[in-house]
């Protein structure tokens, strides 16, 4: 307890420059999501489409998840510097496999019989997409999101080997200087981050998976 209390008088203490890796940390963390958003959801819609692309598309996102992203930053950063741009490229691949693969699954698991009336009733296979499959697809997908962006708030920590800021500063520094306070006042704002994500997430899941509903029924 007395090292949870010292900890939020270092937070206090150091208020400006937490808001400074606060702010470093959410755009990270940000910008990684929604470039893994813009780039997995197309390729999984390309994966459903054929089996030959959706074995290399999920194999691709595989490997990508297996390689930790300190290699990867490592690998990157002669050709992004050191910085920035190599950390958002980091999270970004670690980013990209739990969207994939859950876009995926969404997209598959839709009802074959409700397909095949849509089909049926004249629309093409991008309509379908676009109006059946998507909307139902959407809190599977969602879920994916979520597991990304819950992963990426943990994984922008490393940011800090790279020079790229973020809230990695005081918990990795916090470590090597055996300073618990400050190390907690930058690992606990941290999981509340995580937390808090998750929950925002959720709610924008409800609310866009009820839009999606009722487009879909009155499309249907």
């Amino acid at each position: 307890m007395g090292a949870l209390i010292e900890g939020w008088q270092y937070l206090l203490t150091n208020f400006g420059e937490f808001l400074t890796l606060l702010q470093e940390h959410l755009f990270m963390v940000a910008v990684a999501e929604l470039a893994a958003i813009a780039v997995a959801v197309p390729a999984a819609i390309v994966a459903t489409r054929s089996d030959r692309a959706k074995k290399w598309i999920l194999n691709v996102g595989n490997v990508a998840q297996t390689i930790p992203t300190l290699a990867i930053i490592a690998l990157v950063y002669p050709l992004l510097g050191i910085g920035l741009k190599s950390a958002i490229f980091g999270i970004w691949v670690y980013a990209l496999l739990p969207i994939l693969t859950n876009t995926v699954t969404g997209i598959e698991n839709v009802d074959r019989e409700t397909v095949n009336a849509a089909r049926g009733m004249g629309m093409t296979d991008w309509e379908i997409m676009k109006r059946i499959q998507l909307p139902l697809a959407i809190p599977v997908i969602f879920a994916g999101i979520r597991t990304s962006s819950v992963i990426n708030v943990g994984t922008a920590y490393l940011a800090f080997f790279i020079g790229g800021g973020g809230l990695g500063l005081w918990v990795i520094s916090g470590i090597q200087l055996f300073n618990t306070p400050q190390m907690l006042a930058g690992a606990i704002p941290g999981a509340l981050l995580a937390i808090c994500a998750d929950l925002l997430l959720a709610g924008v899941e409800r609310y866009v998976g009820r839009g999606h509903d009722v487009q879909v029924g009155v499309s249907a």
